[in-house]
């Protein structure tokens, strides 16, 4: 975790900002083998917060980067997909900070 000293103060639900990042890195360690990495980073970006959650997981194909918001979908739709969920997570966070009037943006390699 680093979070930096000069934060702004900002005006949100703190228990739905707590859930979507409780998500975040859920996620994170979901899809990250034993012996990786997830991290947190908090900094100020002008006169709003970003925070960056960081793995060192599986990824996710550039090509289906998209489908990661759309609800109640997986990316391995298999019968024997190796992680469970709901694929409901990612959709709600997303929702959560629309409507606090932020953005939630995905980077991801293979």
């Amino acid at each position: 975790m680093d979070v930096a000293q000069d934060l702004p103060t900002v005006e949100a639900d703190p228990q739905r900002l707590g859930w979507v990042l409780f998500q975040l890195v859920d996620n994170g360690v979901k899809f990250t083998p034993s012996g990786g990495t997830v991290s947190v980073a908090v900094r100020n970006e002008g006169d709003r917060v970003q925070i960056v959650v960081r793995d060192t997981g599986i990824g996710i194909p550039k090509d289906r980067l998209s489908e990661v918001f759309e609800p109640f979908h997986q990316l391995d739709g298999s019968t024997t997909r190796r992680y469970g969920g709901t694929g409901l997570g990612l959709s709600l966070a997303k929702l959560i900070l629309d409507a606090h009037g932020t953005t939630l943006d995905v980077e991801s390699q293979e």
